[in-house]
């Protein structure tokens, strides 16, 4: 089955069809009987198995059964139409345009942090967080490296808001709420992103096209589709992370020589610690 372009798109396509099946099943006489609720349930059936077969996303399918047993179930509760109202705008605080991205709000650990910021160079650097959320590593980064300017950029209202107010206090964090492809990144040593595999290609395009020779792109978990990575930071924390580690353009000796390169382009390792500093 053909799916339509957009995510969201895909979603409504499914949830109609599945709709439109339990309705040709009823006029049929099959489901007399049924119980309101039993028709939604199956309802999300039919809904789930469209998008499988349109190939959308696994996490999409839990979503498809549940969606309008859930909706019945909320509108039995006789909440006023207010608490409905400030809930359809919370949710569209925390995660506005994820329907359309498809970039969910992930959170850096702890160790993910700190074992980037140990494995980078020493000296200042400039870090750019691409799609901030909370601003946990932007804060965690700012902290452990004093000496670097660490900035974040959310497109969310709600997270972005949260985390301006939560790194007031440090002078060497900056977050904003904006849309990280619009932004310069050539002024960047470093662009960390922890996304999705949707955007991926696109983020390795904008950094080929902006980010200077030597600087690095750090992608936590979602490698870049087709392009073999610099190296892989691998982080002890319990899932394991994976950081994706790509050096923009190598190190040739015809090349002038740069003020600094976070590492070298090492194409076919799986490395350890890829990021060492070689000064030129």
């Amino acid at each position: 089955m053909q799916a339509p372009a957009f995510p969201a798109t895909r979603a409504l396509v499914a949830q109609l069809i599945g709709a439109c099946c339990v309705a040709l099943f009823a006029k049929t006489g099959v489901l007399f009987g049924f119980s309101l609720f039993a028709l939604a349930c199956l309802q999300g059936v039919f809904a789930a198995l469209t998008a499988a077969l349109m190939r959308a996303d696994r996490w999409w399918l839990p979503l498809h059964l549940v969606f309008l047993p859930a909706v019945l179930l909320a509108s039995g509760l006789g909440l006023p139409r207010w608490v409905w109202a400030v809930a359809f705008g919370l949710l569209a605080l925390i995660y506005w345009t994820t329907f359309r991205t498809q970039v969910p709000l992930f959170l850096s650990n702890r160790r993910t942090v700190t074992a980037l910021a140990e494995a980078l160079p020493a000296g200042p650097l400039r870090v750019l967080d691409i799609g901030s959320g909370t601003g946990s590593f932007v804060r965690a980064f700012a902290r452990l490296r004093p000496e670097s300017q660490v900035d974040g950029i959310e497109a969310a209202p709600g997270p972005a808001a949260l985390a301006a107010w939560l790194a007031r206090r440090l002078p060497n964090a900056r977050l904003v709420r904006g849309d990280f492809f619009a932004a310069d990144w050539s002024g960047y040593d470093v662009v960390y992103a922890f996304l999705s595999p949707v955007p991926m290609a696109d983020v390795w395009d904008k950094a080929r096209a902006e980010m200077r020779q030597g600087s690095v792109l750090v992608s936590n978990s979602f490698a870049v589709p087709g392009i073999e990575c610099s190296g892989i930071l691998q982080v002890d924390d319990r899932r394991k992370t994976r950081l994706y580690c790509y050096t923009l353009g190598a190190v040739k000796e015809e090349d002038a020589p740069r003020r600094r390169l976070i590492w070298p382009t090492r194409q076919g390792r799986h490395i350890r610690n890829p990021i060492q500093h070689t000064a030129r």
